[in-house]
């Protein structure tokens, strides 16, 4: 016996009947041979964990562009902090870690450089629209490896499409993941906004510190231990009515007071006219794509290809390529 059977026989012994097994998954489009060592939810997460997109995070904004300082969250801290969210859940509800775990790394891959506002200057200006969570489907599908993707499983990829919004992921380890990526970046969100003197303690809702907590650490504990205690036994993943409004509430005060104030958001004007300079110069030069792009171009079109292009930039590449194009050189005699 392998190892991995080992590990799916200890998966059917201790997991919940409501979780999913790594051996009764849909599969992957294309069939390959199982590992002797790694599950298949295990090698879904090597391979994210491996790939460029995941990479490339560690330079994409997530709230603030460019922040001066080490300690403000970049879109890869965000998925780490994900990631220990939903796998300390899966953990307490005997649900399946490592496709929770791969489900967490690679929900953002596809997202924009500059944060949402990169997000909605693609969705205006491609045809068609825009989603960073449809995307980062396309970047394990079709971007990586050269255009090969990653072939992950059925399982990890609804958990990546579905982590947003629209209809839950049809595992309750995507679903799981869905309300940790809620509950992280509402958290971590605040926590840089008092950091950049945006928000102060006393603005938040008073009502909802005293119910979810004063503290990072203690407003994350509760969420957490919430929705461990709902979904216990059911079929979904839930949260307390009453621990559901005040997230609900402190959403709302982090759009009124932080994603939508002009001292946060202040330079996100500029960042989509570049990204929007960049599409218009790709779809007018698309010889000047890279190669890696050029396949796309030809089975799916010039703004589909410019599109892929401009959603994986980081932000430094984005200004760099920006700089190359439109900033004039200096010039001197050699």
């Amino acid at each position: 016996m392998t190892l991995r059977e080992q590990l799916q026989e200890r998966e059917e012994a201790v997991l919940s009947p409501l979780a999913c097994r790594s051996a009764r998954s849909r599969g992957r489009a294309r069939p390959e041979e199982e590992c002797e060592i790694r599950t298949a939810f295990q090698r879904d997460t090597d391979r994210i964990v491996y790939s460029k997109a995941f990479r490339r995070l560690k330079h994409k904004t997530q709230v603030f562009l460019q922040p001066e300082g080490d300690h403000y969250r970049t879109r890869m801290t965000h998925t780490l902090e994900v990631s220990r969210i939903a796998r300390t859940m899966a953990r307490a509800l005997f649900l399946n870690e490592d496709l929770t775990e791969a489900i967490a790394l690679g929900h953002d891959l596809g997202h924009t450089p500059f944060g949402h506002a990169g997000e909605r200057l693609l969705d205006e200006v491609m045809p068609g629209g825009f989603a960073h969570y449809r995307q980062s489907v396309r970047v394990v599908e079709r971007l990586e490896k050269g255009g090969q993707g990653l072939n992950l499983t059925w399982e990890v990829r609804n958990g990546i499409c579905c982590h947003t919004r629209g209809t839950p992921a049809a595992t309750l380890e995507g679903q799981l993941v869905r309300l940790a990526d809620h509950i992280a970046y509402i958290n971590h969100d605040i926590e840089d906004a008092l950091r950049g003197g945006i928000i102060y303690p006393m603005d938040i809702p008073l009502d909802v510190s005293r119910m979810l907590g004063f503290t990072h650490s203690e407003r994350v504990n509760t969420l957490v231990t919430d929705a461990i205690r709902a979904s216990q036994g059911q079929e979904s993943i839930r949260q307390s009515p009453q621990v559901e409004e005040a997230m609900l509430t402190l959403k709302d005060f982090m759009f009124d007071s932080v994603y939508t104030n002009p001292m946060a958001k202040g330079e996100e004007g500029k960042a989509q006219d570049m990204l929007r300079s960049l599409f218009e110069y790709y779809r007018a030069h698309p010889d000047e794509l890279p190669d890696d792009f050029q396949s796309i171009r030809a089975e799916e079109g010039v703004d589909r290809a410019v599109c892929d292009y401009i959603a994986g930039m980081t932000d430094p590449f984005a200004v760099d390529r920006f700089q190359e194009l439109f900033i004039p050189k200096g010039w001197t005699v050699l």
